[in-house]
């Protein structure tokens, strides 16, 4: 049996890896992962042929991205526990059902008699605590408090979501623009090299240049297929923030279609003291000073007596017989009552240190508090100033398109004529191209420093807000 005991226990017993210098292999593993291919998944469709917006796309994040439901359970749980610590105010009652029989040979005289008692016995313990100084409540004011910080920290969950969806979205919208610009610019690099090929069929253009035209053609087509991929990742990363798979194909408003202010009517003071009335992670800290408060209310409670009450009523019958005697029984009533006085004198200091444990730990929340705020007015300064340079990005970027449009439209024409080298259109067709990927960026800059602006006040999760 030892022996067995022996191997069992090394077959079955977990185990570090044997050495440093390979992985780890083990039945368990195997075990592990056929658990992770079982895993619920809360993956939902996406319609192919479907054009979403971003409000569309905000609420089926809200809805099935894997973190707001960890959240939310997560806010549950912390209700339970509020739960717990409110059952301290109402008694506790336990019910006890008992039955025995007791066989024995009782001596009488000089014989041994057989002696047979059956007892069956019910019971309640009833247990309440009539008053602690401010415990009991002290728990529940911390339990309260705990409850408003997981929700609090569910709402920020909702709005680092929102927020991540917008980037992720105008990001595959820029992906989008930038795939545009690099076809149109395709096309005008092939429009250059078939007007550098005409011109060497009659004559009027080197070899030399057909070749730059061609390389540029291929720079073009090379920069075009770099959009592409871009696309195709910027997909996949809305997709998972949107809680289904990576492969997922949605389809999006193009960036032409999104109309944006340009300018703000809210001042920084404004939108910083928005943020300060509404930023969920704020709030939370402040629950948890909250909290800590609570808990300095039970360390105090600590210092004084508690007085609780206990009764344990019951009743027993008992059915007996002896050698010789007819059986014979009896019930009877019987329990207790009894009020009782608790009060520690003496414990080595540790109700003293407990409270100033706690003490220390509201000082610390309301310095946490304290930094947050700072952190808080930071980052709305940072976006606010963000969002000012994205408009006037956005307006430099445009005139920069008109400007190349045009210069490359007249080299083009003069290089048709034989009044400016081919030197000079590529210069411009390269100069438009980057005109394009810039007047793209710009216009979702302005679209994210908005979205990033709305993240740091906190303005999305507001009860009626209006989704972008």
């Amino acid at each position: 049996m030892l022996f067995l005991i022996l191997c069992a226990r090394s077959v079955f017993s977990q185990t570090a890896p044997a050495s440093p210098d390979r992985p780890w292999h083990a039945p368990q593993e195997q075990e592990i992962e056929r658990d992770a291919k079982n895993v619920r998944s809360h993956m939902f469709s996406i319609d192919p042929a479907r054009t979403y917006s971003l409000p569309e796309l905000i609420d089926l994040a809200e809805a099935h991205n894997p973190e707001t439901r960890l959240a939310w359970e997560r806010a549950r749980g912390q209700a339970a526990s509020l739960g717990v610590a409110r059952s301290e105010l109402y008694p506790t009652l336990a019910a006890l059902a008992l039955s025995q029989t007791n066989r024995s040979e009782v001596l009488f005289g000089s014989s041994f008699y057989r002696q047979t008692v059956q007892a069956f016995q019910g019971a309640f313990d009833l247990n309440y605590t009539i008053f602690d100084f401010g415990g009991r409540s002290g728990r529940i004011a911390a339990a309260r408090a705990e409850v408003l910080a997981a929700n609090f920290g569910f709402n920020d969950t909702h709005r680092k979501v929102i927020y991540q969806v917008e980037q992720d979205y105008y990001r595959l919208l820029n992906a989008l623009g930038q795939e545009d610009a690099a076809q149109a610019s395709l096309a005008n690099a092939q429009t250059v090299q078939q007007a550098a090929e005409d011109r060497l069929k009659h004559g009027l253009a080197t070899l030399p240049d057909v070749l730059e035209a061609q390389s540029v053609t291929a720079q073009t087509e090379y920069e075009l297929q770099a959009a592409l991929g871009a696309e195709e990742i910027a997909r996949g990363n809305l997709a998972t923030t949107l809680g289904t798979s990576p492969t997922t194909v949605i389809h999006v408003q193009p960036v032409n279609q999104l109309a944006a202010p340009e300018s703000l009517d809210d001042t920084v003071q404004q939108a910083i003291g928005r943020a300060f009335g509404q930023r969920p992670d704020l709030m939370q800290q402040v629950a948890e000073i909250r909290s800590a408060n609570g808990r300095v209310k039970e360390a105090r409670a600590a210092f004084y007596p508690s007085l609780s009450l206990n009764a344990t009523p019951g009743m027993q019958s008992l059915y007996g017989s002896q050698q010789f005697f007819p059986r014979t029984n009896t019930t009877v009533l019987e329990g207790g009552l009894s009020v009782s006085l608790n009060w520690t004198v003496f414990d080595g200091g540790s109700r003293k240190s407990n409270l100033v444990r706690a003490q220390a730990n509201v000082r610390a929340a309301e310095a946490q508090a304290n930094l947050v705020r700072d952190q808080i007015a930071d980052e709305v300064w940072t976006a606010y100033s963000q969002l000012n340079t994205a408009f006037r990005q956005r307006q430099a970027a445009n005139a920069l398109l008109q400007a190349a449009k045009q210069s490359y439209a007249a080299a083009l024409e003069s290089y048709n004529y034989g009044l400016r080298s081919l030197l000079d259109v590529t210069q411009a067709q390269q100069t438009l191209a980057q005109a394009r990927s810039s007047d793209v960026l710009a216009r979702t800059q302005v679209l994210g420093a908005l979205a990033g602006l709305a993240f740091q006040t906190g303005d999305l999760i507001q009860a009626g807000a209006r989704k972008p």
